[in-house]
């Protein structure tokens, strides 16, 4: 048996960033800082989000930078050759099935706000 299953709180580094197909396939990368468990530590750790279907489509509309979200998904490994060097490389990503907006600072909510997701609608 096998368990691949990825749940951060964090708060959007950046506006969305969406691309449409011509298959009609809608794709939104996303970057999240999380900020460590640790108490010695101030800076967060940032992962790059990665959402397909009408999860993307959600976010477009609802997700801004410094919103804070709730995600589940699963940790996929981006993996290509360097175009320069030619040598292997790749990148850790969430591939996010669910998000659930939390709130944010701007909106003086605390983080107890929105709790919307796209099987909401």
């Amino acid at each position: 048996m096998s368990i691949n299953v990825v749940n951060l709180i964090g708060r959007v580094g950046g506006d969305p960033e969406i691309k449409y197909f011509e298959s009609g396939s809608v794709k939104c990368r996303l970057t999240l800082a999380v900020k460590r468990r640790s108490r010695n530590s101030d800076q967060p750790d940032w992962f790059e989000l990665e959402l397909w279907g009408k999860t993307a489509e959600f976010a477009k509309n609802y997700v801004q930078k410094g919103k804070q979200i709730a995600v589940k998904g699963s940790l996929k490994f981006d993996a290509w050759s360097d175009r320069q060097t030619g040598i292997s490389r790749s990148k850790p990503v969430i591939l996010v099935d669910q998000v659930d907006l939390l709130g944010s600072r701007q909106d003086g909510d605390g983080g107890t706000g929105d709790n919307m997701s796209p099987e909401h609608f």
